[in-house]
């Protein structure tokens, strides 16, 4: 969908390190299913780490950021956390923006990958169609 220098939600400048209302590099995603959005994906890195561990981000274009990530044996993920979001969230707004109508939670998980220290945010966020799935 989009990736640009953008400001973060607030809930994330203490994970990212980041300064109040300092732009990061954001990439955002659906993720789909057939023709079922399930995903929608938010990643989040510093500048200063487009200069040095994170720099191949500014290039990685239509590929998947996951593919990237697993196969870099020099990338550490922390562990999950997990928290329902509601509309009062700016991730919340952007995943349901597409649909007719949304929910009033969203489920969402994140993680943080590191690189040389320096971190990279990424917050997934379950859409209703997920639930569609065959099992």
């Amino acid at each position: 969908m989009r990736q640009a220098l953008a400001q973060s939600p607030i809930d994330e400048w203490p994970l990212l390190g980041s300064r109040a209302r300092e732009r990061v590099l954001t990439r955002e995603v659906f993720l789909y299913c057939a023709e079922t959005p399930v995903v929608f994906a938010h990643s989040v890195v510093r500048r200063d780490g487009l200069r040095g561990p994170w720099r191949w981000l500014g290039g990685l274009g239509a590929r998947p950021l996951g593919a990237a990530l697993f196969s870099d044996p020099r990338v550490a993920r922390t562990p999950l956390t997990f928290r329902a979001i509601g509309s009062h969230h700016p991730l919340f707004r952007r995943a349901t923006a597409m649909l007719a109508s949304p929910p009033s939670a969203l489920w969402a998980r994140r993680s943080i990958f590191l690189r040389e220290g320096v971190p990279l945010l990424v917050t997934e966020v379950f859409l209703p169609g997920i639930l569609e799935l065959p099992q």
